[in-house]
C-alpha cells in the first residue's frame, strides 16, 4: 500500500538542501524529547502514541453507541467548538457526497454542528430544521462551561426534552467530556447520559483519534478503523528511529521553519479539491493555536483552487513576497467524468474532448505551482494516493507530529493556548458575569472615554 509523500523540490530554489540537512540533529532531538515526554507541554502528549494504543474494546464501544442511536434518528447534532468539532468536520466533509447523497450502502444520519458559533440566526435556523426531524445530540466539552457549546447545549437540550420528554431525551444525548470533573460530567452523573472520556493529556486540536473525533465520524457512517490504521502507519513513519530525510514530519517542520527564518511569515495551505476546505480549517487551528505565541509563529491561511485562483491568485502571484504554499494533491479521484466534444466548438475546448476533468485539474495544479515558484513563492507538495479514511489518518497525524516539532523549533510550547482567554475575559466583563465586577468597571470606563 502506498503512503503519503512529501516533496520539497520547489523549496530548494529558495533553501539549499545543505541548509535543510543542518536541521537533522535538531529535529531528531525534538522528536526524541516528544517521545520521552521531556519537552514543553509534556503533560499534553497523549495523542502521540494514541494510534497504536487504541484497543478493540474502545473502538467497539464507540461503534455500538453510534449504531444504537443511528437506527432511530435522521439527524445527529454535534455540539463543540475548535478542536472539539473541526477534526470530525474535516473528515466527514472530505468523505461525504458534495450534495448530501449517501456514498454508502446503508443510510446514516445527517451530521450538523452547533456550538461552534454564537449566531442567533444560525441557532434559530437550526431549531427550524430540527422541529420536524428525529434527532439526537453529541455534546463535546472537557469542562462543560465553554460559552459557545454550553449555550447551544442548554438551548438544544431543552428543545429535545420538550420534543420527546426528559426520559427519551436522555437516551438521545451522548456526552464526551472529562472523566471526573466539570459541569458536563456532573450533568452526566445526574441525568445518566451515555458518555465517553476526553483524556486529560490530549488537547482539543490533537483530539481527532479520541471519542471527540471518532464518534461523530462513525455516526456519519465512515470507517474509524481505517482512520486509525492510517494514523498508526504515520506514527511509525515519523518515529524517533526514522532518518531525517525519510521522516515527512521532520522534513516539513524543517522546511517551513527555515523559510520562516528567511522571511515568509504566512503559509497558505492550498488544495484542488473542495472537499478539503474544512481540512484546511482544522489545519489552521492546529498551527495557529500551537505556534502563535510570544510574538512568534507562521500565520496559517488557506485557499481552495482553482476557484481561489480567480480571487486570491493575483496576490499570490505578484503580491508581497512574504508567503509560501503547502499544496495537498490527491492522486486518484473517486469519480470519472469525461469532457464531451461539441460540433461547433464555440468555447474552443474541443482539444480537451475525451479527457477527464481531473486531467485538467492536475495540469492546473502543476501549472500554478510552476508559476508561483517563478513568482517567488516556495511550494511544499503533499501527495495522497486517494481521499479515504486511511490516507486522512496519515495526513492528519503527519500534520500533528510536524506541528509539535515545528513549535519546538520555534522554542514555544505547541500544546497550550494562553492567548485564547483574553477575548473571553472581555466578553464576560461586558456581559457582567459575576466575579468580573472590577473588569467590567474598567472596560466600560475604557469604552466611554
Amino acid at each position: 500500500m502506498k503512503n503519503l509523500e512529501l516533496n520539497i523540490d520547489n523549496v530548494l530554489p529558495f533553501v539549499s538542501k545543505e541548509v535543510l540537512e543542518g536541521y537533522q540533529e535538531l529535529t531528531s532531538y525534538h522528536i526524541r524529547h516528544l517521545h520521552q515526554r521531556t519537552g514543553k507541554g509534556s503533560d499534553f502528549l497523549g495523542w502521540l502514541d494514541l494510534p497504536s494504543k487504541i484497543n478493540e474494546e474502545s473502538i467497539v464501544e464507540i461503534e455500538d453507541a453510534a449504531n444504537e442511536l443511528n437506527k432511530k434518528i435522521e439527524v445527529m447534532v454535534v455540539i463543540g467548538i475548535g478542536g472539539s468539532y473541526l477534526g470530525a468536520k474535516a473528515v466527514i466533509d472530505a468523505l461525504s457526497h458534495s450534495f448530501g447523497l449517501s456514498l454508502n450502502d446503508r443510510s446514516f444520519p445527517k451530521i450538523v454542528f452547533a456550538g461552534q458559533n454564537i449566531s442567533e440566526d444560525y441557532t434559530g435556523e437550526l431549531i427550524d430544521f430540527l422541529n420536524d426531524k428525529s434527532y439526537a445530540i453529541t455534546v463535546i466539552s472537557k469542562s462543560g462551561t465553554t460559552t459557545e457549546p454550553a449555550i447551544a447545549f442548554r438551548i438544544l437540550r431543552k428543545h429535545l426534552e420538550n420534543k420527546y420528554g426528559p426520559e427519551e431525551a436522555g437516551k438521545r444525548i451522548i456526552a464526551i467530556t472529562s472523566e471526573g470533573r466539570g459541569a458536563l460530567r456532573s450533568l452526566v452523573e445526574e441525568k445518566g447520559y451515555r458518555s465517553f472520556v476526553i483524556p486529560d493529556d490530549v488537547g482539543g486540536r490533537y483530539s481527532l483519534l479520541t471519542p471527540v473525533g471518532l464518534l461523530p465520524v462513525v455516526q456519519a457512517g465512515f470507517d474509524i478503523r481505517q482512520l486509525i490504521a492510517g494514523a498508526k502507519k504515520m506514527e511509525e513513519m515519523t518515529s524517533p528511529e526514522i532518518p531525517f530525510w525519510d521522516n515527512p514530519s521532520a522534513v516539513y517542520a524543517a522546511a517551513r521553519n527555515e523559510l520562516y527564518r528567511q522571511s515568509p511569515k504566512t503559509e497558505i495551505l492550498a488544495s484542488y479539491h473542495p472537499k478539503l476546505i474544512y481540512l484546511a480549517e482544522w489545519w489552521k487551528q492546529l498551527y495557529g493555536e500551537s505556534e502563535g505565541k510570544e510574538k512568534k509563529g507562521i500565520f496559517p491561511a488557506s485557499v481552495n483552487f482553482t476557484a481561489d485562483l480567480h480571487s486570491m491568485g493575483q496576490y499570490i502571484q505578484e503580491g508581497q513576497r512574504n508567503l509560501f504554499e503547502t499544496v495537498i494533491s490527491i492522486h486518484n479521484p473517486s469519480r470519472e467524468v469525461l469532457i464531451p466534444e461539441e460540433a461547433d466548438d464555440a468555447d474552443g475546448l474541443n482539444f480537451l474532448a475525451g479527457k477527464r476533468i481531473e486531467e485538467v485539474n492536475k495540469m492546473a495544479e502543476l501549472g500554478t505551482m510552476l508559476a508561483h515558484v517563478d513568482g517567488g513563492v516556495p511550494n511544499i507538495l503533499i501527495r495522497l494516493p486517494e481521499l479515504n479514511e486511511y490516507y486522512l489518518g496519515q495526513l492528519m497525524y503527519f500534520f500533528q507530529k510536524a506541528c509539535a516539532v515545528s513549535g519546538y523549533l520555534m522554542n514555544v510550547n505547541p500544546f497550550d493556548q494562553p492567548g485564547v482567554e483574553a477575548y473571553k475575559n472581555n466578553m464576560f466583563a461586558l456581559l457582567r458575569k459575576p466575579g468580573f465586577e472590577e473588569e467590567t468597571e474598567l472596560i466600560y470606563k475604557r469604552l466611554n472615554k
